[in-house]
């Protein structure tokens, strides 16, 4: 059920409201903490050089910039989608473009953990998939007909090494390591089922010899797998998840080789001690993990996408993909920092041309042209914590109750609390009809997507949410939640 706050009269919620108002200040932002207000998220022009996670809804992310625009893909099941827009603030509201359907029964489901590079002026995307049985999980290559990491693609090859011939294999990665190619994975090893292996490849599509197995050390016993690589400071530095991803202390782990020794050669690998990147309990972020490097657009910063949950129980749901920028240590090794609470406001990566959203918190601020106002019985308060944005939510089960924001751009996201008392809400943008969207979840999960406006013309509008006092039979209440939105305008 919803937090136990007690219900406030509306004319008491609004005196707290403007008492919170009157006693903000601003603070800079870009850490680690919950979105506080900055320059950056004053109302105006500053806001188009922010950003918020989440950025997909999918898992296992993996991301590019090229032909000025990001490309990003996660896992999405039975076929291979990618997401694409000029900033990275825009990529939650952009539509997908399915690149890649299989008819071949051995290898048209479960495909996971895409990733897609470019060599000689065609992009190879590397995925894993099935027939339906797990364990029958192998690796495929695809090749694009043109220069488009969004495809058309042929099927090109499986990969296999002689050596792992008709064995498990999940989360293809390449290594680029003094001018050759080579193909990293998890798979079964003498360490792990899933465990690191490396093998020599003549071309992107053609494993060239046997598989080596790496020892790679982790905070748990049972995988170390989705291997991502950055060559820098005169050597190759290798981070991988270690944990089951379903725990909350799925976490990252890094392996280094200098830059003149042999990737096949396991005692050349020097292994750093601890995790890298790990939960965050005080930001709300459990299990970060399964991840990739891309540069910004200008290509003078590093960042990391990776996929984390807003809750500490063991599922494989609620895995959603972030991003947020890392620098380098003294030593040459990258630092990955911690792990951000969901929506913090941070800024776009260098040479993004700035998206121009701006959120809109339930408590009516907002960090640009935007409010929302209640009508009916609503309770309000902090007590979801870093499971909400700012720290607070307002949640109602009165049936005709309503919030209605009011905001100038071209789309606008909800995102708030699903909970397993949470029931039916009816949205409506300016006035049409109503969609039925159940914000109930067998696991309470904070900050998630719940709807997504169609693209609206340019200018003013309204986006109705009304509690319908209704829920599936598997809720044990009708509560509606509203914690933030976020607009806008390309």
């Amino acid at each position: 059920m919803p937090r136990p706050i007690p219900r406030r009269s509306r004319g008491a919620l609004w005196a707290l409201l403007l008492a919170l108002l009157v006693g903000i200040v601003a603070v800079p932002h870009a850490t680690a903490e919950k979105p506080p207000e900055s320059a950056a998220d004053s109302r105006g022009a500053a806001a188009a050089g922010t950003f918020r996670n989440p950025l997909n809804t999918g898992p296992d992310p993996f991301l590019a910039h090229a032909n000025g625009q990001y490309h990003l893909a996660t896992t999405q099941g039975d076929s291979i989608k990618m997401w694409r827009s000029k900033s990275l603030g825009t990529l939650l509201a952009a539509d997908p473009v399915t690149v890649w359907t299989d008819t071949d029964p051995s290898r048209n489901q479960h495909m996971w953990a895409p990733e897609f590079y470019r060599f000689d002026g065609r992009w190879y995307l590397y995925y894993t998939a099935d027939d339906g049985v797990d364990d029958h999980h192998r690796l495929y290559v695809l090749e694009s007909e043109g220069d488009d990491p969004a495809g058309p693609y042929h099927f090109k090859a499986k990969l296999e090494p002689p050596n792992h011939a008709g064995m498990f294999a999940i989360d293809p990665g390449i290594l680029q390591h003094n001018g050759r190619l080579y193909l990293a994975y998890s798979g079964i090893n003498a360490y792990q089922h899933n465990g690191i292996n490396i093998a020599p490849m003549s071309n992107p599509y053609t494993v060239s010899g046997d598989a080596v197995a790496i020892d790679a050390a982790g905070g748990c016993p049972e995988v170390r797998e989705g291997p991502a690589f950055l060559n820098r400071n005169g050597r190759t530095w290798m981070t991988y998840s270690a944990c089951d991803t379903g725990k909350p202390d799925y976490q990252l782990w890094m392996m280094s080789l200098p830059a003149d020794a042999d990737p096949l050669v396991p005692g050349d690998w020097t292994q750093h001690r601890g995790p890298v990147f790990s939960r965050a309990d005080e930001h709300g972020v459990f299990g970060p993990g399964h991840h990739s490097f891309f540069t910004s657009p200008d290509g003078k910063e590093d960042w990391l996408i990776h996929h984390a949950k807003t809750t500490s129980v063991n599922t494989y749901s609620d895995r959603t993909t972030r991003a947020q920028k890392i620098t380098w240590n003294a030593d040459g090794s990258p630092d990955l920092g911690r792990p951000l609470a969901l929506g913090a406001t941070q800024d776009l990566p260098s040479g993004d041309p700035g998206s121009g959203n701006h959120w809109i918190n339930d408590d009516g601020r907002s960090s640009g042209n935007g409010t929302v106002v209640y009508s009916g019985d609503w309770n309000s308060g902090t007590g979801c914590a870093t499971q909400c944005f700012w720290s607070d939510d307002h949640w109602s089960d009165r049936a005709d109750a309503t919030a209605t924001f009011t905001f100038t751009g071209t789309r606008i996201a909800l995102l708030s609390v699903r909970d397993t008392g949470n029931g039916i809400a009816a949205v409506s943008v300016d006035g049409g009809p109503e969609q039925r969207v159940d914000l109930h979840g067998p696991i309470r999960t904070g900050e998630t997507l719940q709807f997504v406006s169609p693209r609206l013309p340019a200018g003013e509008h309204t986006l109705r949410v009304r509690v319908t006092g209704e829920h599936n039979p598997s809720s044990q209440g009708a509560f509606v939640s509203v914690d933030r939105a976020e607009v806008y305008t390309d």
